[in-house]
């Protein structure tokens, strides 16, 4: 009888230490969840909607400026992680080699813009690659070029400009995870592939890569939620322009939402699109590192 009583006060305590996050966890992510959800049924301008059916899933495939948006994302995706993920990699292997001097520097160096102001780094990034900012200045001073680049007036260097952001912003970000992983990894196995006269890229290639698959399966991950999602960068350099050159359905649901006539029942069923793309990407992944794992 005492012990029943006992666990029947541990059971309390427990959910009693639980229940404050469950609640925040219901209000703040499974409410809008499903919100959002019932909101993708219905269509209507503003505060005035009502139940629609499949009308936004019909009115998706007709939408131009939705074709471009997830162009532009799918553009950015392809183009982003690879950068991300190799340039954080080789940062790693850099950083983990002992005999290289200033390592602290360099890691807070590269670290740095993870923690950076968004709007003190996007501000920056504006400067510079304006038509008289110092990327221009630095390229026309050295006769690379003989006239400015417009590179926040023409879609295909805007995007350069935005690829460049990110890459700047967050390849500390996923290096911090390959170092950490690589620190782990036992010395021993690098010396005996060293005696056996096995070269670098080698030791790099069929050791280094193949230990930290699990890592770089999370970054990957990682990098392509963030990238579908990318809206704070291009809402603050190029506003999803020039033309919609730089237009990703994170901003195009903000403009649905905010800017143009309100649709919020169309802009939730937008945001459902990322939802499946992620799921859809991330499920990819994970097979293809599975199907790895067992040819190992």
């Amino acid at each position: 009888m005492a012990q029943t009583r006992l666990d029947r006060n541990e059971q309390i305590n427990g959910w009693a230490f639980v229940m404050p996050a469950l609640v925040l966890l219901g209000i703040f992510m499974i409410y809008p969840i499903l919100w959002s959800l019932w909101m993708s049924f219905q269509v209507g301008r503003g505060n005035n909607f009502s139940f629609g059916g499949l009308a936004n899933i019909q009115r998706l495939a007709n939408d131009a400026l939705l074709v471009q948006a997830l162009t532009n994302t799918i553009i950015f995706f392809i183009i982003q992680v690879p950068i991300m993920i190799v340039l954080a990699l080789l940062f790693a292997v850099a950083l983990n080699d002992a005999t290289l001097r200033f390592r602290g520097l360099f890691r807070t160096i590269l670290f740095l813009p993870c923690v950076t102001s968004l709007i003190a780094y996007s501000s920056l990034f504006k400067s510079m690659f304006s038509n008289d900012g110092i990327i221009n200045q630095a390229l026309m001073s050295l006769h690379l070029v003989s006239a400015p680049i417009p590179w926040l007036t023409d879609p295909f260097w805007a995007k350069v400009v935005i690829i460049s952001a990110i890459t700047w912003r967050w390849t500390g970000y996923n290096m911090i995870f390959y170092l950490a992983a690589l620190q782990n990894v036992d010395k021993s196995i690098y010396e005996a592939a060293r005696i056996d006269g096995i070269p670098g890229w080698a030791r790099f290639w069929n050791i280094t890569v193949p230990m930290l698959k699990p890592v770089i399966l999370f970054t990957t991950i990682l990098s392509t939620i963030g990238t579908l999602q990318l809206f704070d960068e291009i809402n603050n350099i190029t506003q999803g322009g020039p033309g919609n050159g730089t237009m990703t359905l994170s901003m195009y649901i903000y403009n649905l939402t905010f800017r143009m006539m309100p649709s919020f029942g169309y802009s939730a069923t937008v945001s459902w699109v990322i939802v499946a793309i992620v799921a859809v990407l991330s499920i990819i992944q994970f097979m293809i590192a599975r199907d790895r794992r067992r040819g190992a």
